[in-house]
């Protein structure tokens, strides 16, 4: 599975942006497409995740109301809409695909086998 990130940028608090994961290549029947995060000085984190079959989405507690995670079966495409960004928003998104995993490991950056190249967010006045 080969995945491509976009849709970064350089943004106001309070604004939205929407990244696109475009994915490409053969998938398991059941898997999740998730979102992570790296922000300077700190580690990976674990942003947002949509389970297929069936589109549970799960999200980290600190985009909850804000980030909404959805897929466009026929572009092979995952979106990350984010709202009311944050200054604390700020850092490099990925997208990543993990393989017949399971609701208790969809948090896991260890459960993601494929991972996109990252696009930068900055939220800053």
């Amino acid at each position: 599975v080969q995945l491509q990130a976009s849709g970064g940028g350089l943004v106001q608090p309070g604004d939205s942006l929407r990244l696109s994961c475009a994915a490409s290549g053969r998938t398991e029947s059941r898997f999740a497409v998730g979102w992570f995060r790296q922000a300077p000085g700190k580690e990976r984190e674990f942003v947002a995740a949509l389970m297929l079959p069936g589109s549970s989405t799960y999200y980290t507690d600190s985009v909850k109301g804000r980030f909404t995670i959805s897929r466009d079966r026929a572009k092979n495409t995952v979106y990350l809409q984010m709202n009311s960004l944050k200054p604390e928003d700020t850092a490099i998104y990925y997208c990543a695909v993990a393989p017949r995993v399971i609701v208790s490991s969809v948090r896991t950056s260890s459960s993601y086998h494929h991972w996109g190249q990252g696009t930068l967010v900055t939220v800053s006045s």
